[in-house]
């Protein structure tokens, strides 16, 4: 019998260095991959990282910060745009309670200004009247002829007020087709009327029909043509209403020779309690909202009013238009 044999041992060492190379390669792949990953996940986490602590600076008082909207990666970016756009909603809905919280406190202050002052007025003629004006007959006639005329304005201003409300709860009227051009020439006694010795000027289109309501167009040719009585010299004054059928739309225009408004004050003329001159407008008996009423009534029924532009030579001229739907015959 033959036997033949070989050492293991060269045999065991080939695959131990093998298995050590074998850990050796495992173990610097994963150091390898871990610091990839880590790297990955830095500039992964970072950017988070960032957001977080920007989104938890952002307060009620501070929504104008925004969010890095290009960071590199597709998501984080379309996070940031996400995050940012709510931002930009809650902004504006803060900002628009602010200014209706603002426009309401103004609107009570010039509201109970105005009615503070007539019953101030009527107050001082009370306290003649009880220091002995009332046994002088004219003095008397006269503290009691300013009271009722302070009654009335405050009943003005109040009805005035009705209104506005009115037009905010409610902003659909009541609408009947009416014949604007008619309804004009109904109202041109009354106007001239108005107008004592100013020029009044009527251009009409014939059949022009809108859906609306006749009291509250009556309102807005009288507050519009009262408007414009108000900027126009008494003797030399002129005012002209022109009604056209236009692109569907039935455009009246009133337009006076007076001196105009100065550029600062034309953004602001439908505000409520808004008055170019206050000295003036109280003398005439107005608080600022016939303007403003007028401006809600056109809009309750689709309608636009603004200023137009004036033409070479008119810089301030006041120059009123309206925009109402015009019916179709058909409708």
């Amino acid at each position: 019998m033959v036997q033949m044999g070989t050492p293991t041992k060269p045999l065991k060492d080939l695959i131990v260095k093998q298995l050590l190379i074998f850990l050796m390669l495992s173990l610097l792949a994963m150091v390898a991959g871990l610091i990839l990953y880590t790297k990955a996940l830095r500039r992964t986490l970072i950017p988070l990282s960032s957001m977080v602590d920007t989104v938890q600076r952002i307060d009620a008082g501070s929504l104008a910060e925004r969010l890095p909207a290009v960071q590199g990666q597709q998501e984080v970016d379309q996070l940031a745009l996400s995050f940012n756009g709510m931002l930009e909603r809650l902004e504006d809905s803060f900002e628009a309670e602010r200014e209706s919280k603002e426009q309401m406190q103004r609107f009570l202050s010039d509201a109970s200004h105005e009615l503070r002052t007539p019953l101030t007025s009527i107050h001082g003629f009370i306290e003649v009247l009880k220091r002995g004006a009332a046994s002088n007959s004219e003095q008397l006639y006269n503290a009691l002829n300013s009271m009722y005329g302070e009654s009335v304005r405050i009943n003005k201003l109040v009805e005035d007020l009705l209104m506005l409300t009115k037009l905010d709860q409610a902003p659909q009227q009541e609408q009947e087709v009416i014949q604007l051009d008619s309804l004009l020439l109904e109202m041109q006694p009354q106007l001239v009327m108005m107008a004592q010795q100013r020029q009044v000027h009527l251009d009409l289109t014939a059949e022009v029909h809108v859906m609306a309501d006749a009291h509250k167009l009556k309102q807005v040719v009288l507050n519009l043509f009262h408007n414009a009585v108000q900027h126009t010299d008494s003797d030399r004054g002129a005012i002209s209403i022109t009604l056209y059928a236009v692109q569907h739309k039935a455009e009246l225009t009133i337009k006076d020779n007076g001196s105009g408004i100065e550029p600062d004050h034309l953004p602001h003329i439908f505000e409520r309690f808004y008055r170019t001159s206050s000295s003036r407008s109280r003398k005439q008996g107005g608080a600022g909202l016939g303007l403003a009423i007028t401006h809600s009534i056109v809009e309750s029924y689709g309608g636009k009013i603004t200023r137009m532009k004036p033409k070479l030579n008119e810089a301030h001229k006041m120059q009123l238009f309206v925009l109402l739907r015009l019916l179709s015959h058909d409708e």
